[in-house]
């Protein structure tokens, strides 16, 4: 049957498990030349994509005047809050961030992407890790595969390892992909920092001291994955990306200029479109956990299209591994106690990769599984 674009409620959606299984070979180049896609990629029919859904109002965070520390800290701070507090999504403009550097992160990308399969296949995810190159998701799972190619790397802002994503291009892909990791090394960077100044506007938001969550962050081990959705033939059968919240902590992204990002808002699908001037930013369920369920991790997801590719620039700020992630003290009382126990980024990252496949129930999940609870 067709699928709706209004679905009752996302609890209500079956939480898919981890497989075992002969890894399905991902190659947008020969699978285009099919007149179908593989069974993998069809998702069931009251999970299948609307293709089309009409705009989300986000909110626009106009960052100039914050970075040039005038008054309006306050209205950006209420901005945010209603966002928060409404979906977790928000848009940040004049953000300082060079447009040279977004323009050469995209070329870069590009170049990556068009590489012939087993030139990326040198850098191939391993089982059980966050970072390398991944096509869908074969190899991990059997069913639902997303249509897309991703390359995710970590970055640590860690001052005993200044070129730590340069580092890894080098040492994985040797030296002529300098060049790659020098851009997404200052990439990174910009990313990171733009992240603590998010991070302080955060805390304002929530009236804990603006210093609180930024210095938490100050020392992140953070991810950065380059996201490439090709043309797909039936594109109303899969998802570029599935429905999910981030399980990290902080979604920083730029699109391209095709539009397919969808988030699920007063039980509707909404899309966000391409702005190239401003950054979609999201909260992700450690944030939330870190705010004691004030501000929510929203469900999201990313379609495909049969005629144009479409990329992205995903940020993940994430903290220090052995950072205790708990909330502050001004976040409790008696009529809001503690909603999820303490743990640490690296064990929540431990069960996304070898225990859970990301959806709208991880934090909900992770909290079982940390109090042996069976995961349901």
């Amino acid at each position: 049957m067709a699928a709706s674009c209004v679905i009752t409620s996302p609890e209500e959606e079956h939480t898919p498990k981890l497989d075992l299984v002969t890894p399905l070979v991902f190659n947008p180049s020969m699978l285009n030349l099919q007149a179908t896609i593989p069974s993998q990629f069809i998702w069931p029919d009251d999970e299948k994509p609307c293709l089309e859904a009409p705009e989300l109002d986000v909110p626009l965070i106009d960052l100039q005047n914050f970075l040039a520390h005038s008054h309006s800290t306050l209205d950006a701070s209420r901005l945010i809050s209603d966002a928060c507090n409404k979906h977790g999504f928000f848009l940040v403009v004049n953000h300082g961030i060079s447009e040279q550097l977004i323009s050469d992160a995209h070329e870069y990308m590009s170049r990556f992407f068009d590489m012939p399969l087993s030139e990326k296949q040198r850098i191939q995810r391993k089982a059980g890790q966050s970072c390398g190159y991944a096509s869908s998701f074969t190899g991990r799972f059997s069913t639902k595969l997303p249509w897309k190619e991703t390359l995710s790397f970590q970055f640590c802002d860690d001052k005993s390892r200044p070129k730590n994503v340069q580092d890894y291009f080098c040492d994985a892909l040797g030296h002529e992909f300098e060049p790659f990791g020098k851009v997404y090394q200052e990439y990174c960077e910009a990313m990171s920092s733009l992240s603590l100044k998010i991070m302080e506007l955060l805390g304002i938001s929530l009236g804990v001291s603006g210093d609180y969550f930024k210095s938490f962050f100050e020392e992140n081990d953070s991810i950065m994955r380059l996201n490439y959705y090709p043309p797909c033939q039936k594109p109303d059968l899969t998802f570029g990306t599935g429905p999910h919240c981030d399980p990290t902590s902080l979604t920083i992204l730029h699109q391209d200029h095709v539009h397919g990002l969808q988030v699920f808002v007063d039980n509707q699908w909404r899309s966000i479109s391409p702005n190239p001037k401003a950054f979609v930013v999201n909260i992700g369920d450690t944030f939330m956990a870190l705010s004691n369920n004030r501000y929510k991790s929203c469900l999201h997801r990313a379609v495909v299209n049969s005629k144009s590719e479409r990329k992205s620039l995903a940020f993940f700020l994430c903290p220090k591994k052995d950072r205790v992630v708990k909330p502050p003290r001004e976040l409790l009382d008696s009529n809001t106690p503690r909603r999820y126990p303490d743990f640490t980024w690296s064990m929540l990252l431990e069960f996304t990769q070898k225990h859970y496949r990301a959806d709208m129930h991880t934090l909900q999940a992770f909290t079982d599984w940390l109090t042996n609870k069976p995961i349901q």
